[in-house]
C-alpha cells in the first residue's frame, strides 16, 4: 500500500467514522518499531507503521488509523487527547477504536525476564521477586529468618 492510499483511507475513515474531515497528511513510517503509529501534535500529522498492515492486513490497520484519528480530532477540538483523559477513553468506546495495536516485534530487543524465588529458612515464606536479592542484606519480613534463593526461572 502507497502513502496515498494510506491518505486516501485515513480521510474515508475519519469522514465515515467520526463525521469529521482530516486535513493534514497521512503517511507510513518504516522507523517506528513498537508503536503501530502516532500523532504528531505540532504538525497534525500521522505517521503508520507500514509492519501493522503487512504482518496483520487491512483491519487492524484501520484499527490503528481509528485510534489516532481520536488522538488528531480530540487535539484539533482542545479536548483531552492524552491516552489517560476521560475525552479519549469516551471517543475510543463511542468509534470502537482499539486502545493498542497488536504486537509487531517478537522477541526482538526484548529481554526475557527472570523471575527469583525466596524461601525464609524459619518460616519456609516464599517470596517472589525480579530481582536478585543480596541475601546477606534482606531477611523474612514475617520471622526475620535469613532468606535462600529456592529457584531462578526465564519467563518470555
Amino acid at each position: 500500500m502507497s502513502d496515498e492510499k494510506l491518505y486516501e483511507l485515513v480521510c474515508r475513515v475519519s469522514n465515515e467514522i467520526f463525521g469529521k474531515d482530516f486535513l493534514h497528511k497521512a503517511y507510513f513510517n518504516r522507523r517506528l518499531r513498537t508503536t503501530g503509529g502516532r500523532y504528531m501534535l505540532r504538525s497534525h500529522h500521522i505517521e503508520i507503521n507500514p509492519l501493522v498492515f503487512e504482518k496483520y492486513g487491512l483491519e487492524e490497520l484501520v484499527g490503528v488509523i481509528k485510534h489516532e484519528l481520536c488522538h488528531y480530532h480530540l487535539h484539533i477540538e482542545g479536548k483531552g487527547y492524552q491516552h489517560r483523559d476521560a475525552d479519549f477513553r469516551e471517543l475510543l468506546k463511542a468509534t470502537n477504536s482499539p486502545r493498542f495495536c497488536s504486537t509487531l516485534i517478537e522477541g526482538k530487543g526484548r529481554k526475557a525476564t527472570k523471575r527469583y524465588t525466596y524461601k525464609c529458612a524459619k518460616c519456609s515464606l516464599l517470596y517472589n521477586r525480579k530481582i536478585l536479592l543480596n541475601t546477606k542484606k534482606y531477611r523474612c519480613g514475617k520471622c526475620y529468618g535469613d532468606l535462600i534463593l529456592v529457584s531462578s526461572e526465564n519467563l518470555k
